[in-house]
């Protein structure tokens, strides 16, 4: 993905974001104490956000900073045993091995399904 591919990208995310919240162009501006003309350059991708900016905007959004970027290819081809591997809690109590695995069975399980209803369709 190209430069400006890129921004473009992140523009459409952050108007995405600041729709979802309900939000005029000036309202997110003010938040962030800049511009609304900025605001209106980051969203058409002719301006890059900074990684400040970005950051506030992810924490006034509540959402994460990689939720502004394309997925990656390799975070699609992630096993379930490789996904489940990153949750380390659940409702403030860690999750211990026996609680992955229990998990991985059930995800295993619920995909081999979906798949056989897929086959059927």
């Amino acid at each position: 993905m190209g430069d400006f591919e890129l921004s473009a990208y992140v523009g459409k995310k952050i108007k995405s974001f600041r729709e979802k919240n309900g939000w005029t162009t000036q309202d997110l501006a003010d938040r962030l104490h800049t511009s609304r003309v900025t605001v209106t350059r980051y969203e058409t991708g002719a301006r890059k956000a900074n990684q400040d900016m970005l950051y506030k905007m992810s924490e006034l959004f509540s959402v994460s900073i990689d939720d502004f970027f394309p997925p990656r290819e390799t975070q699609k081809s992630e096993t379930v045993e490789q996904a489940l591997s990153h949750v380390m809690s659940f409702d403030g109590k860690p999750v211990t091995p026996h609680d992955r695995a229990v998990l991985q069975q059930i995800a295993e399980a619920y995909l081999k399904g979906r798949d056989q209803d897929e086959g059927k369709a």
